[in-house]
């Protein structure tokens, strides 16, 4: 029956709940209409990735904005222009090309569409009664993806908030199963057993660090986290994976889990899954990958071979809010052998009835380390859906393409350092100063931290940028040398935006290495 019902009550001056009466729905569509005329204006509509205020202006703008009025509520339209003007404004533009630090996506507009969908039949995805048709359709997506990271018909999974969840699931049901198979030992009614102290998990120097705060997070201390060398393209060495094993068990150890990586944060490196599979199956030792960036791969008809053996794996971390250009957050994680997750199962009356377990409607929260979960499956169903396959894998393609020709405009210029040729998208390089003698106006700054009057330039190159507004990219370091990182996740990033972008890379270093302190005279270049 429609009606407010109660609503016209002096409790609510105006619909405060989406449901069935016209004039909520008619609050509703004007809202969301506001809020789209926001977003554009004031974020959508900017020219460049960052308006350039700096912490403190920030800290005062946002410090002047009142949370909770104690009477009357501000109304809808001056609200969403506040935040327009005060937030949207002063964020991070993910949709612009030189926005390019991190492994920051623009969001696919299905995915946008399908947010307001989850925002607003907020299904909890922890029990059938929450979720009934949200359920089958993540459980229909998760079989999906099964099959395009080759796992067979007896594989499950559910999604996660990304990969730190999900790299953190793969390494708990990888040391419950060590325990349970080699001890009898049941961690999740035990806790953990005598030898835990002596358990060890390897991955590559170069791994993310998730996998030692999951180490920590499970009671095993970054004490057993063991880097394994990796080769000259940063990738882990297989033999130095074996030497590894053989010295930890000399050693009275126990090497329990193998963290593959499939996309490294720096440099994109994919580990060689294939060798790393069959060793793990030699050892009978539990192999996850992380392929939370390089998942993605497997939509691509030029670069899916880089997953190659990746069905051999035990379980891997995939996300979704990287290259799958889904809004965060968004991650799954996939298990080749669904009987597994019995280790992390528990019921309770309330939520999910034992006496239902097997028989009646499937309730996710059995395979999650969550309970309350949004329905994030249906953003990633609806971009899927929306975009295909092919076109979907043109566009991971397409930011790898202008990665290396990124890379190939650094090589060409002498004020530039590549630091390795881009596997997936990521690029590495520094700034090399040009003056003989190393020394710009602002390495006084760098006293007393360890960092060399190159660093310090790199350093400020890329604040400058980000006071300007012109540029987002990441610092990182290579070798112990600090270094300017471009992370090209956005499809509409071309090579043209990259040579504008070192065009003002050059310009800024040469400035700070020919102005004189306090003078600000230059010499001619």
């Amino acid at each position: 029956m429609k009606g407010d019902n109660n609503m016209s009550s002096d409790i609510f001056k105006q619909p405060l709940f989406l449901h069935s009466s016209e004039s909520s729905q008619a609050a509703y569509r004007a809202m969301m209409s506001g809020a789209a005329d926001v977003l554009v204006r004031h974020y959508a509509g900017l020219e460049q990735p960052y308006s350039g205020l700096g912490p403190d202006v920030l800290e005062r703008l946002i410090g002047n904005i009142e949370v909770c009025p104690e009477e009357e509520g501000m109304p809808m339209p001056e609200l969403l222009e506040l935040m327009g003007s005060a937030v949207l404004r002063n964020s991070a533009i993910v949709t612009d090309p030189l926005c390019i630090a991190h492994l920051h996506c623009p969001p696919l507009m299905p995915a946008l569409a399908a947010e307001a969908l989850i925002a607003a039949s907020n299904q909890s995805m922890d029990s059938w009664d929450q979720s009934m048709a949200a359920t089958l359709l993540e459980e229909k997506l998760i079989r999906w993806l099964n099959e395009l990271l080759g796992y067979g018909q007896h594989a499950d999974g559910v999604f996660t908030s990304g990969g730190t969840q999900s790299n953190f699931m793969g390494i708990m049901l990888a040391r419950d199963h060590y325990a349970l198979e080699r001890w009898g030992w049941n961690v999740q009614q035990q806790g953990l057993p005598p030898e835990a102290g002596r358990l060890r998990l390897l991955c590559s120097e170069e791994a993310h660090f998730s996998v030692k705060q999951a180490a920590s997070l499970l009671g095993l201390g970054h004490q057993a986290v063991v880097p394994v060398k990796t080769d000259a393209r940063r990738r882990m060495c297989p033999l130095r994976l074996e030497e590894t094993i053989a010295r930890l068990v000399s050693e009275g150890l126990y090497p329990f889990a193998i963290v593959a990586t499939a996309g490294t944060t720096d440099y994109a490196a994919v580990d060689p899954l294939s060798a790393i599979a069959e060793i793990a199956a030699r050892h009978g030792i539990w192999l996850h990958v992380d392929a939370a960036y390089g998942g993605a791969l497997a939509l691509s008809s030029q670069y899916g071979g880089l997953l190659d053996g990746i069905g051999g794996a035990d379980s891997i971390t995939v996300d979704f809010h990287k290259l799958f250009f889904q809004p965060i957050s968004c991650g799954a994680f996939l298990l080749r052998d669904k009987r597994r997750f019995r280790l992390l199962r528990l019921t309770a009356d309330y939520l999910n009835p034992e006496d239902e377990e097997g028989t009646g409607p499937p309730n996710l929260v059995v395979k999650s380390v969550q309970t309350t979960r949004r329905f994030d499956a249906l953003k990633l169903y609806m971009s899927l859906k929306h975009v295909g396959r092919r076109q979907f894998g043109e566009l991971v393609d397409r930011t790898i393409r202008t990665a290396k020709a990124a890379a190939e405009l650094i090589r060409r210029e002498s004020c530039f350092t590549l630091m390795a040729d881009p596997v997936i998208n990521t690029v590495v390089f520094a700034y090399r100063p040009q003056l003989a003698e190393g020394r710009f106006a602002g390495q006084s700054a760098s006293s007393g931290t360890g960092l060399t009057a190159a660093d310090q330039l790199n350093l400020t190159i890329r604040e400058r940028l980000l006071a300007e507004g012109t540029g987002v990219i990441a610092r990182t370091k290579s070798d112990g040398r600090v270094c300017l990182k471009l992370t090209i996740l956005n499809p509409l990033t071309g090579p043209q935006h990259i040579t504008v972008l070192l065009e003002r890379i050059r310009t800024i270093g040469w400035e700070l290495e020919t102005e004189i302190p306090n003078g600000k005279e230059t010499v001619a270049r």
